[in-house]
């Protein structure tokens, strides 16, 4: 039992370090990226030791000017909610990874450990959990924060979160009607079959609306352009209007996290996860016959890998769509989530009931 514990804190620490290393990491290219598709130099003003490194010190330089900020708290405000609102964001952003694996199962002697810091047979279900709490995060920093502009970024953020959380758990219903699982591992390891013989049967295979609907949607739950409505600064700055210091810091990488976590989730979802095409746990299987044997540490390795490679794919995709597109307004916001992405994503799921019992009959 204590081995379990153990084990689960090793899992834990590995991941999470990952997670907020490209989170770091990610507030650098947004900068970098803005800047490259702007025509500037970006930030590189920050050296380390007398080295500016393409700018990669700003990360530690942003991080000291929150911790040593003032601390305020506005007359009026509740203390305790202003104080927990930043803290049950960051923390909902983080359990939401509890369920997503990050390889498939090793054998340590007698011991199978899954690669995954809390194997759920419904962990899908744990995940949209912990995603949806996180809308008391922000409701709970505008309703603290005794700032009208605050509170109403506070209630944008909600009726948004809302909104776009429903078309994201129906579009992934489609994809339950294809693999029968809640269980996000057991999800991956069926998308390493192949169909027709040669194509991997990845999420955006079988469910492609699904995929654009879901990655439309898990944008929107980042509150990040064009869907930046609950903080827009030309508007009402938004529900962190009246944070400052780490708290501020807090929000500023929960937006970062939910990026990393809406690519995690659609690399897991719907581009296989941890699966590399062809290959299994003794080494790849092509298509035309032909075996190429590899070791078991070095699969692992390599399942490990093919996510990052997938998640950071889609966190630079998301970074350039944020410096690309302009925000919505408010009405087209809630106009593109209720008439059109919501209707579309039940319509997906008639196709695709259809589609099953035409191939079952």
């Amino acid at each position: 039992m204590l081995i379990d514990i153990v084990i689960i804190f090793i899992k834990a620490f590995a991941f999470l370090n990952a997670v907020l290393i490209l989170t770091s990491l990610l507030t650098w290219m947004e900068r970098k990226q803005s800047a490259v598709i702007q025509d500037r130099i970006g930030a590189n003003r920050a050296p380390l030791f007398g080295i500016r490194a393409f700018g990669l010190p700003h990360i530690i330089a942003d991080a000291l000017k929150m911790f040593f900020k003032e601390d305020f708290i506005p007359a009026g405000a509740d203390r305790f909610l202003h104080t927990l609102a930043p803290l049950a964001s960051l923390f909902f952003a983080f359990m939401s990874f509890a369920c997503i694996p990050f390889g498939d199962k090793i054998q340590i002697g007698d011991r199978v450990i899954e690669l995954q810091i809390l194997p759920l047979n419904v962990g899908l279900l744990f995940v949209f959990a912990m995603m949806s709490m996180g809308i008391y995060g922000n409701f709970l920093a505008g309703f603290s924060s005794n700032n009208k502009f605050a509170f109403l970024g506070g209630l944008r953020a909600s009726s948004q979160m809302i909104s776009y959380e429903i078309t994201m758990g129906a579009t992934l219903v489609g994809l339950l009607m294809f693999f029968n699982t809640l269980d996000i591992n057991e999800m991956i390891r069926q998308q390493g079959s192949l169909l027709w013989g040669w194509l991997p049967k990845w999420g955006v295979v079988v469910q492609p609306l699904g995929f654009l609907l879901f990655f439309i949607a898990g944008i929107a739950e980042t509150k990040r352009v064009p869907f930046d409505l609950p903080e827009g600064e030309s508007e009402i700055i938004g529900y962190f209007v009246e944070y400052s210091s780490m708290k501020f810091g807090a929000f500023f990488m929960v937006d970062f996290v939910e990026t990393v976590l809406i690519a995690a989730l659609t690399a897991t979802m719907f581009f296989g996860g941890w699966q590399v095409p062809y290959l299994a746990a003794d080494g790849f299987h092509f298509p035309w016959g032909s075996f190429l044997s590899v070791p078991a540490l070095l699969v692992t390795l390599l399942q490990v890998a093919a996510l990052a490679l997938k998640v950071f794919f889609f966190c630079w995709f998301m970074l350039l769509i944020r410096w690309t597109l302009p925000r919505f307004r408010y009405d087209q916001l809630m106009r593109l989530g209720w008439k059109m992405l919501l209707p579309l994503s039940i319509l997906n799921i008639f196709v695709t009931a259809l589609i099953i019992i035409y191939r079952a009959s």
